[in-house]
């Protein structure tokens, strides 16, 4: 089959989970002898205004075409994040060149649904995988600027009052009054207020228009296909429906050793992060919980992995909080080939995160290395990890909640070991690949309608 392959962004450059998704997907497809082209972004802000640019490349054998335009130059940035016409010119170009089978698009982001709307109108079918929460939230999200959890308003006034504050004179004014006017322009939006004026007005139309097209776009795909039954059931209940939207968990590369319990004889026993350095992943609410933790009889040590330079501001303060405490390290990213590595030096891996995650790939790598999680009840968490079957759940953004989970790890006896004993098998790419051909078959054999 010949895929056009589409995601907002792609490795190197980017490393994200959708990113990853993409790039093994891409990878398995070309290595089962499909040909696979990809389409993705380099930049969002270079460029004239006007102007869309790409520079072809290969990579790791994979053809890739990565976009450059200038969004924050053009009349309506609003309007043209989710409806691009210079995306969509180029797709149009491309899918006529390639001639491929299908269109596959992974999330949504920066590309816009503009993809989609090129592939309609040529007539080839497409497959929509959403990996966050886009097509509901232009701040992806589903987060106020102030980190609080938003329930999708039905009136868009508070998202004009949410995407008003990731303007640098509400950021500035956050900081001088110690988030304060987040606060209260929050809870003005609760009672239904609207900002007056002109500019207000568009901008409240403007994302009734997103919510038209975007659903438009996901309702016309001829699969829409997610991770987690929670993404499903959130799309669904906000008016995203498609004549086929099913879910299929995503599958792990995992070396021989997986499935297996490292034996480790240094008696430090180690609590592990792995993900983003960002505040929506409750990395903060970890460290402030670790520090809790009474003297116990043995070493303990809290090592967190991700990226510090992708978020430097965040980072900063992380280091503030970390103090001068030295069972706290930060140690950087790490590569696919050193899992089993990262997951063997753990006795336990925690996931705080403070928004609706999908479906964490930390989560599935630490349950292939027999590794026990405590991760927070929200999302699509609590479909991966079970409370007191293979791991424990707590109260997202309370270290209290927490350090009382990690104390119970440390002290009590055969919890571990029980909690390991609950976990199963871990779905390979292979498995996830096969059926998303099956699905790529059915859709371009017209069978998706």
């Amino acid at each position: 089959m010949k895929i056009l392959l589409a995601a907002h962004h792609f490795p190197p450059q980017f490393l994200g989970g959708a990113e990853w998704q993409a790039y093994r997907m891409a990878r398995w497809l070309r290595a089962a002898g499909h040909e696979v082209r990809v389409l993705c972004v380099a930049s969002d802000t270079q460029g004239r205004v006007g102007e869309l640019t790409y520079q072809d490349e290969i990579y790791q054998g994979l053809p890739v075409r990565r976009l450059a335009f200038n969004l924050p130059a053009v009349p309506d940035p609003l309007r043209w994040s989710f409806r691009n016409p210079l995306v969509e010119q180029h797709t149009e170009a491309l899918l006529a060149e390639f001639q491929p089978d299908l269109l596959h698009l992974v999330s949504g982001y920066l590309l816009s649904g503009s993809v989609l709307a090129a592939a309609e109108t040529l007539g080839f079918p497409t497959v929509l995988m959403p990996m966050d929460y886009w097509f509901l939230c232009p701040r992806i999200t589903l987060l106020h600027p102030d980190g609080c959890l938003c329930p999708v308003p039905e009136d868009r006034c508070a998202c004009v009052i949410c995407l008003r504050q990731d303007k640098r004179r509400y950021r500035w004014a956050n900081a001088v009054t110690g988030g304060r006017v987040t606060r209260w322009l929050r809870a003005l939006g609760s009672s239904r207020f609207c900002p007056k004026g002109w500019r207000a007005q568009v901008a409240r139309e403007t994302l009734r228009e997103r919510d038209r097209y975007l659903q438009e776009r996901f309702a016309a795909a001829s699969a829409v296909v997610v991770n987690s039954r929670f993404l499903q059931r959130t799309l669904e209940q906000h008016g995203f429906t498609a004549c086929r939207l099913i879910q299929v968990r995503q599958g792990l590369e995992l070396p021989p050793s997986a499935g297996t319990r490292l034996a480790r004889s240094d008696g430090v026993f180690r609590i592990g992060y792995v993900g983003q350095l960002v505040h929506y992943k409750g990395v903060e609410t970890l460290v402030r919980a670790f520090r809790q933790l009474p003297p116990t009889g043995r070493p303990l040590e809290l090592v967190l992995y991700g990226d510090p330079t992708r978020f430097p501001a965040f980072a900063r303060d992380l280091r503030r909080g970390i103090g001068d405490d030295a069972r706290i390290q930060l140690a950087g990213t790490f590569t696919h080939d050193r899992l089993a590595e990262v997951y063997g030096g753990l006795d336990l891996l925690v996931v705080p995160s403070l928004w609706y995650e999908n479906s964490p790939n930390a989560i599935l790598e630490a349950q292939a290395f027999q590794v026990p999680v405590i991760a927070s009840n929200l999302g699509g968490i609590p479909e991966l990890v079970q409370d007191e079957v293979n791991g424990l759940l707590f109260e997202p953004g309370n270290p209290a909640a927490l350090a009382r989970q990690l104390q119970r790890a440390v002290a009590e006896p055969g919890l571990l070991a029980r909690l390991r004993a609950g976990s199963g098998p871990v779905k390979s790419l292979d498995e996830e690949m096969q059926e998303l051909v099956q699905v790529y078959r059915e859709v371009s054999e017209g069978r998706g309608d």
